[in-house]
């Protein structure tokens, strides 16, 4: 015992006071007796007055009691920076809310202060663990993840068309500056609660749609309607949390299939190929045809109005000649023949002789000989 080399007096129980029981004496049934408060309080006035200067009475101890009052309350004073945002609470419970600069709560134990740093951003990583970049690499470009290490009890999710998706994204976040009390009392690990709520999102957008469609057109759709979900459900655990965005780093068929999904979405894309030149070449050869038709339609349209308007005046012309016959019928005929001869014999070729014995002109055809070429070596 500490007090063993002191070598003080000692009673039979061995006590160190010299006094049987304890130190306070011994009551009448041979127990403990607790000690006079009065006592007590009168002994620490007379300790308290050896360290005072001398006639400082009970005056000077008023006013000792309300400086050390004052500077208890001095101490309430606090600052706010200007990312942040100060929540009072007196004996635990929440009074209000403090914005940036100089601010005032009662100090402890009555009061306490939280302090949020509500306009800083938060980073989630789901599906992967991201690798450590230089500072000056992730000030240049914010955007830029290095992937590390993968996380596949994250990653790999069940698609709409019963396939598997290896999914890694990036939810950011922050404090909601209008509510930051919820952040700070209803929820006890934001971090873990936000992570749980981003892949429990991702996982039923994903779960709605097909392989395919992830892979290729919906990946930009996605990354909204992850937000959307996530803030809703957010709202109603009463988190205080804001998202600000998701991002969709990279949609993979899984490691072991990897190699066929590249071969099936190259077929997809040849098709998809094929499919546009098909098209336009239809596109070049079907105006073509249809310009041909039309002309071949105006054509005819041409000489359909051609031939009717020949007709309808060779008719026309019928017409006036029977009348002119009518009224004279050999006149007429003579006329005809005359017309018709003309026709005929006017692009023929002809030989006008002179023969006085049938006391005119007479004119008879002749063969061409020129236009046949000489006989040679008994071949024409």
């Amino acid at each position: 015992m500490p007090w063993s080399d002191q070598g003080g007096p000692r009673n039979q129980n061995n006590n160190p006071w010299g006094q049987p029981g304890g130190p306070w004496g011994q009551g009448p049934g041979g127990g403990a007796q607790p000690p006079d408060l009065e006592e007590l309080l009168r002994r620490s006035q007379e300790g308290l007055k050896q360290f005072l200067p001398s006639g400082f009475g009970g005056g000077g101890l008023a006013i000792l009691v309300l400086l050390t009052l004052l500077a208890w309350l001095l101490s309430g004073f606090y600052t706010v920076g200007p990312n942040e945002i100060g929540l009072n609470l007196i004996f635990g419970k929440y009074r209000g809310k403090t914005q940036a600069g100089l601010n005032y709560n009662l100090p402890a134990p009555v009061g306490s202060v939280v302090k949020l740093a509500v306009t800083d951003r938060n980073v989630t990583d789901v599906g992967f663990r991201e690798e450590a970049a230089p500072v000056e690499g992730r000030r240049r470009n914010a955007q830029a993840v290095r992937l590390g290490p993968d996380a596949p009890e994250e990653s790999l999710m069940l698609t709409g068309d019963e396939n598997i998706a290896d999914v890694k994204f990036r939810v950011i976040w922050q404090i909601d500056p209008s509510k930051p009390e919820d952040y700070a009392f209803n929820v006890a690990n934001p971090h873990t609660t936000v992570k749980a709520v981003a892949e429990s999102a991702m996982r039923e957008i994903v779960g709605e749609s097909q392989i395919q469609k992830i892979l290729t057109a919906d990946r930009k759709v996605i990354e909204p309607a992850c937000q959307a979900l996530m803030q809703k459900v957010l709202d109603e655990y009463r988190s205080g949390v804001l998202v600000l965005q998701v991002l969709l780093l990279s949609v993979d068929p899984p490691q072991q299939v990897i190699a066929a999904f590249r071969d099936v979405t190259a077929a997809q894309q040849d098709l998809q190929r094929l499919g546009n030149e098909a098209e336009a070449y239809a596109n070049r050869v079907v105006p073509e045809a249809r310009g041909a038709a039309a002309e071949i339609l105006q054509k005819a349209e041409a000489y359909r109005e051609q031939t009717v308007a020949e007709a309808r005046g060779q008719a026309a012309r019928f017409e006036k000649i029977y009348e002119q016959y009518k009224n004279a019928p050999a006149l007429t005929r003579q006329r005809l023949y005359i017309e018709t001869m003309e026709r005929v014999l006017g692009g023929a070729e002809k030989v006008i002789l002179d023969d006085p014995s049938k006391g005119g002109a007479s004119v008879a055809p002749f063969v061409p000989l020129p236009s046949f070429a000489p006989f040679q070596g008994g071949q024409k």
